[in-house]
């Protein structure tokens, strides 16, 4: 029997992580979230959400005083 695989559209991946369309455009990008292109949108694999769905959050903190 074979698994079905569920493919989100950047929106649904957004919704689901908490960030912006703008966010996972920068992931796709990155490299960090795998995407495959289908015309002019990307789709994401509901597994690969896991790859960065435990990141941090937020700016990293500004380091003061280091040159």
């Amino acid at each position: 029997m074979s698994k079905e695989i569920k493919l989100l559209s950047v929106a649904e991946t957004a919704e689901r992580l908490g960030v912006t369309r703008a966010r996972v455009n920068q992931f796709i990008n990155e490299k960090r979230l795998p995407a495959q292109r289908i015309g002019r949108a990307f789709v994401i694999r509901e597994e690969d959400l896991g790859l960065v769905g435990n990141r941090k959050t937020g700016r990293p903190p500004k380091v003061i005083g280091k040159s």
